[in-house]
């Protein structure tokens, strides 16, 4: 029997390391102004340590995306905005979407560019369809958030009191009283009354829904897009059997519409 040498030994070892396409959880900060001190103030109110969420985000990586702002918009510092936001447990990463000034001051700060995320058209089920990975990346991960299992709380929520189905859908069989908050990445189905926060699809899942018996929320949100109690609801809504979800014409537009009897 022949002896192996060294050398081939060697050829058989395994690799390192491996670079390989990766599509990560990321969410995103669409800018809808340039006066960076009251937007920095709003998040801070929203989601700082001593806001309404402190714990909404858990160190996700974030896109801040300018393509709502005006090309024009003077270049500023963004160190204090990126501060703001790893104070919300954010970690920002990448700018989209920014007029070539400000992406050169978020490449000095060292995030990178990002491509502006693409809608693509739905095809017939039997045409196989090929992503384009590098333009879908954000879009995709983003939309798609995997909840295969349901977490169940069957005793009523008081004030103070948060529930969180990460990665699930979030199913409450008792009230959700005013100062309490139910979170899940997937769906919320509250079968009592909801008054307190409820916020659906937590890391980005857009096709996320509400659903109470009795609607009178303090607060109601799907993917990020937001409405408080300050916006009373319509009569017929109020208080009796209702939907949240978020209009399929890409305008992240809250939809809250009364469930048939």
């Amino acid at each position: 029997m022949s002896v192996p040498s060294a050398g081939q030994f060697a050829s058989h070892r395994l690799p390192t390391y491996e670079v390989k396409s990766a599509q990560l959880p990321l969410v995103a900060l669409v800018l809808r102004s340039a006066d960076w001190e009251l937007v920095a103030q709003n998040i801070l109110k929203e989601f700082g340590p001593e806001g309404e969420s402190p714990d909404f985000f858990d160190h996700d990586a974030l896109v801040i995306d300018f393509s709502h702002l005006d090309a024009a918009t003077p270049v500023d510092d963004l160190v204090p905005l990126l501060k703001v936001l790893r104070q919300c447990n954010l970690v920002p990463v990448a700018v989209r979407g920014a007029s070539p000034q400000w992406t050169a001051k978020g490449l000095e700060l060292g995030l990178v560019e990002a491509p502006i995320e693409v809608h693509h058209v739905r095809h017939p089920e039997h045409v196989p369809v090929v992503s384009d990975v590098v333009h879908e990346v954000i879009r995709e991960v983003v939309r798609e958030v995997p909840g295969p299992s349901t977490m169940v709380v069957d005793k009523p929520l008081r004030s103070g009191q948060k529930v969180y189905a990460r990665g699930a859908d979030l199913v409450v069989l008792a009230m959700v009283n005013q100062g309490a908050e139910v979170v899940a990445d997937g769906n919320i189905h509250v079968y009592a009354p909801l008054r307190g926060k409820a916020m659906a699809g937590a890391r980005g899942n857009t096709s996320a829904r509400i659903f109470s018996l009795c609607l009178e929320p303090e607060l109601v949100s799907i993917a990020g897009v937001y409405r408080t109690s300050e916006n009373s609801l319509p009569e017929d809504i109020q208080g009796k059997p209702a939907q949240i979800r978020l209009s399929n014409d890409g305008q992240e537009k809250l939809l809250i519409e009364a469930l048939s009897k």
